[in-house]
């Protein structure tokens, strides 16, 4: 059996998991999220610690038992606790500026580059090159921080763009005569 499939998922105070045949929702403080059920994997709730166990003895079940259990895990700590990335601008007067749902970026182009945020998805910045995403579903929150990396990637001389707070860029020497 998968390893992480073994462990059970704790479900702290205050948040709610209800188990149905075709999916498992999560509620809290945080939001509330929910997951379509698999068929391979079987889900019991005894004492607030959530089982997972695989339906048969196949490989995929098996698989699919530790990937269920790490999806529900993630939507526990994303309504208790919450998911967030840092991104930092490094650029000559590369700046963002969050306003509401929006966030504004002047990253070296010739016209300011607006993004919208999804539902569920806060965006901050605490200083102007520096931005902040939070939010409850982890993959979304992946996938936000990566579509604003995406409007400037970093490059690889200057290391100009936008990168993750603890990404670290290797430098590439200039061409020499």
């Amino acid at each position: 059996m998968s390893r992480v499939g073994k462990m059970p998922v704790t479900v702290p105070a205050g948040v709610d998991v209800s188990i149905k045949d075709d999916q498992i929702s999560v509620k809290g403080a945080g939001g509330q999220l929910s997951l379509p059920q698999h068929a391979l994997v079987k889900v019991s709730n005894e004492g607030g610690k959530l089982s997972f166990a695989p339906a048969n003895e196949s490989r995929e079940a098996n698989a699919m038992s530790g990937t269920l259990r790490q999806l529900v895990n993630n939507m526990v700590i994303g309504v208790s606790k919450g998911f967030e990335k840092k991104l930092s601008l490094v650029g000559v007067g590369y700046k963002a500026q969050a306003q509401g749902a929006k966030l504004n970026l002047s990253v070296g182009f010739s016209h300011p580059v607006n993004k919208d945020m999804p539902a569920g998805i806060t965006v901050a910045t605490p200083v102007p090159t520096e931005i902040v995403i939070k939010g409850a579903d982890r993959q979304r929150v992946g996938q936000v921080a990566a579509e604003i990396r995406a409007i400037r990637p970093p490059e690889p001389y200057k290391g100009k763009g936008i990168r993750y707070a603890d990404e670290k860029i290797t430098i590439k020497e200039t061409k020499k005569k």
